[in-house]
């Protein structure tokens, strides 16, 4: 529970990061950056892999890269949920992906 609690730290923390940094991401403070980590890993943890099953053949044909399309598409849908989060294109959602997952891969605990 403790490994949990401070990976979701981590996680906010990482949100709360990219959105100071990036212009086209709106969060209403740290407590919704906390949401934010919850509901992104509860769609990244469950919803996530059925996507990339579904679409496995549009992911060979582009050799990965609709990978990262389904990344943003986590990200808008996070959007959508909590009400403090907002992102102003696409541009922006894919560089907010691309800091979030940086941060995370170097400071969590993935035992």
């Amino acid at each position: 529970m403790r490994k949990w609690i401070i990976n979701l730290l981590i996680s906010a923390i990482a949100v709360y990061f990219a959105a100071w940094l990036l212009k086209g991401i709106h969060i209403g403070g740290f407590v919704s950056a906390i949401f934010v980590a919850l509901v992104l890993g509860f769609l990244n943890r469950f919803i996530k892999p059925v996507l990339q099953i579904l679409t496995i053949p549009i992911t060979i044909i582009t050799l990965g890269i609709f990978l990262i399309i389904l990344n943003v598409l986590m990200i808008y849908l996070t959007a959508w949920f909590i009400p403090g989060f907002s992102i102003d294109g696409f541009w922006s959602a894919l560089f907010f992906a691309l800091i979030v997952g940086f941060i995370n891969s170097l400071l969590k605990d993935n035992d």
